[in-house]
């Protein structure tokens, strides 16, 4: 992907080395890492690894602990090159969406803040560990990445930094469902609704995300050229490796796509397919079908 040269977005606000976080996951090398990864799939599966987080973090030191006591985790080259590539992500998608807006008489764009934290982060959303991976909060209309999720993305079989990109175009996918309305619909939708119809729900919102971003890398390439070759597959292999089926295999469990709240990895290999494809907003109506 070609984004050295591109412009940085001002929308950061770098938390990674800001006090008071709570007790996280113990360093002890592989162990923590181990841990990290079966909460993160633990998340997505839509289940609470609050109890293994702090059976982790009984013992030794924490890194939230650390944070507590006043010190602060030097960033290593390879962590600030990510942040710096964040920044130009997330300038791009401010871009496209602007020029999108305009072009489409839907007034200006409203470029949302990204939060990079360290382990856990206080949003208008609650209190939440790194364990949830990249998130949007509709309350305060903030994405949240700790950049740690990268490297979890890459063991999940997806590395690149298109890659990345698509999940920061995911995220930032859920903002304009904020801010044409469409989360605020499908929440009240969801009012009164037994479990398996609001997961249906949710996995349709998910789509969406994906579709539209799969939309901002149509534009930002025909504007920018940003996409090297290898990059849409890339793309396609991250939206592939966290699918709700193949991190249920990944977790040893059978499938119960009942409990999905993301999609399957054809699901979302496909809608994201559909947004690059089009470059249309329109075409990524997940919800009409009567399978997404």
């Amino acid at each position: 992907m070609r984004w050295q040269d591109g412009r940085r977005s001002s929308n950061i606000d770098d938390r990674r080395g800001s006090p008071g976080r709570r007790a996280g996951v113990a360093l002890g090398g592989g162990g923590a890492v181990v841990v990290l990864v079966i909460a993160v799939v633990m998340m997505l599966l839509g289940e609470d690894p609050s109890a293994l987080l702090e059976a982790a973090g009984s013992s030794g030191t924490s890194v939230g602990d650390v944070a507590a006591t006043g010190g602060t985790i030097a960033a290593s080259p390879e962590e600030e090159r990510a942040a710096d590539f964040v920044a130009v992500v997330l300038a791009d998608t401010e871009d496209t969406w602007s020029r999108y807006f305009q072009q489409n008489g839907s007034g200006t764009y409203p470029a949302p803040t990204l939060v990079l934290f360290r382990e856990s982060v206080d949003s208008a959303c609650g209190f939440q560990s790194s364990a949830v991976g990249p998130f949007y909060c509709p309350a305060d209309r903030k994405v949240y990445l700790d950049l740690a999720f990268f490297g979890e993305l890459e063991r999940l079989g997806a590395p690149g930094d298109f890659a990345q990109a698509y999940v920061i175009g995911h995220e930032i996918g859920h903002h304009l469902q904020t801010v044409l309305g469409i989360s605020q619909q499908l929440a009240q939708q969801k009012r009164g609704l037994p479990e398996p119809q609001r997961n249906t729900l949710s996995v349709r919102q998910e789509l969406q995300a994906d579709c539209f971003s799969g939309v901002w890398a149509h534009h930002a390439h025909a504007q920018r050229q940003i996409l090297e070759s290898g990059d849409v597959e890339e793309g396609l292999a991250a939206a592939a490796s966290i699918g709700d089926d193949t991190l249920q295999r990944r977790a040893g469990g059978r499938l119960t796509p009942e409990s999905w709240t993301h999609g399957s990895s054809e699901q979302r290999v496909r809608w994201f397919r559909v947004g690059f494809q089009t470059g249309d907003l329109r075409a990524c109506d997940t919800y009409s079908p009567p399978t997404p």
